[in-house]
């Protein structure tokens, strides 16, 4: 096995996990938003429905297309050379079903007036995903698992930080575009404040656990 290959099944296997443990964090939130409320009973059933299903379908199925289209959007680039001649063209090639399948995207008005926002803030995640996924693909030295491919990446905690904070700041914009006017998503009405609150604690949540992981890795 080459080192590209090496490198793409230790970042997939990395990638699917950090997916599992996001939609898991979203799953424990459902209770704790639904314990207090007037519209508690006639609430609960429609988020955890919605969750369910979001979670269980668009999230689960989408994420790993994501991944998929990101990692072999990288290798492609690695693979037959001149990444920076070649980024924009693969990233217009591929960006159309990357958006298909972001599971945001999936739960939005299409000719709502803030969805130019979020659908750029989406590209801008793809690219940042398909950059770092190069700079991972592209790593040379002996390595045995994440930890390792993280340190080879990135040399130094501060620029694995400086990568970590631009994707999850693009990620928290997306959310704030939706957080700003709810009328965006296509969802029961009664249900749009509890799922955003559980999106954006599970984000914070998420948040929190990379950046104690990077800290783990290179410490």
């Amino acid at each position: 096995m080459d080192n590209v290959e090496r490198n793409f099944k230790i970042l997939e296997k990395r990638m699917i996990e950090q997916m599992n443990i996001s939609l898991n964090y979203g799953k424990s939130l459902i209770d704790s938003e639904l314990d207090a409320g007037v519209f508690n009973v006639l609430v609960r059933p429609i988020v955890k429905s919605f969750y369910k299903y979001w979670s269980d379908k668009d999230a689960r199925v989408g994420t790993l297309e994501q991944i998929k289209l990101a990692l072999n959007s990288a290798k492609e680039l690695v693979t037959n050379g001149k990444i920076e001649e070649h980024l924009n063209t693969v990233i217009s090639r591929n960006f159309p079903k990357y958006l298909e399948n972001d599971q945001t995207d999936r739960q939005c008005k299409k000719n709502h007036r803030n969805y130019k926002t979020l659908k750029e803030v989406t590209k801008k995640c793809f690219v940042t995903q398909v950059e770092e996924s190069v700079l991972f693909l592209s790593v040379q030295e002996d390595i045995k698992d994440y930890a390792d491919l993280s340190r080879a990446a990135f040399k130094t905690k501060e620029k694995a930080y400086q990568a970590l904070i631009r994707q999850l700041d693009y990620n928290d914009e997306g959310i704030t575009v939706v957080e700003r006017d709810d009328t965006i998503l296509n969802v029961p009405k009664l249900a749009k404040k509890i799922i955003l609150n559980i999106l954006r604690k599970g984000f914070e949540l998420t948040k929190t656990q990379l950046i104690d992981e990077l800290d783990e890795i290179f410490n």
